[in-house]
């Protein structure tokens, strides 16, 4: 099984142990608040994605070895625990992983059926956006660059 089919597993399986949405909810915040604490640095308005009506920053690096590492904050807890929920999966992976993974852990734990239309858009915007650095990424390392 590869890399990112693990990833996805390991996060359908955090959630199936929550009968409940309210316990989903609650888990997706604690994931959130277990994210590494983001660098004050990346805060910027030229890091916020758009389209998210909460704050949300996204800065990514490409790292020595050929992987993208991602920092991500949001100033509201759902949010955060959404974009947690991606950097376990996205993170730590190369440009071409990140490019050909669709986050297929959203429809197996329905987690698209129950955010806001808001907040589903956020999360399209999120991805868009993780999706971007990769190609970005990619795109350079074609050329023989680095960030």
């Amino acid at each position: 099984m590869d890399l990112m089919t693990c990833r996805q597993n390991e996060i359908i399986a955090s959630f199936s142990q929550y009968l409940t949405w309210e316990e989903k909810y609650r888990h997706i915040i604690e994931v959130g608040k277990s994210m590494e604490t983001f660098p004050e640095v990346y805060r910027r308005d030229n890091l916020k994605v758009p389209g998210c009506q909460s704050q949300v920053w996204l800065y990514a690096q490409l790292e020595e070895d050929g992987v993208v590492k991602y920092f991500a904050d949001s100033d509201a807890l759902i949010v955060k625990g959404l974009v947690a929920l991606l950097l376990k999966l996205f993170s730590q992976a190369t440009p071409q992983q990140i490019l050909v993974t669709n986050p297929d852990f959203i429809h197996v734990i329905e987690l698209g059926q129950h955010l806001s239309p808001s907040r589903s858009n956020g999360l399209i915007a999120m991805i868009k956006q993780i999706k971007y650095y990769a190609a970005a990424f990619k795109a350079l390392s074609e050329k023989g660059l680095k960030n």
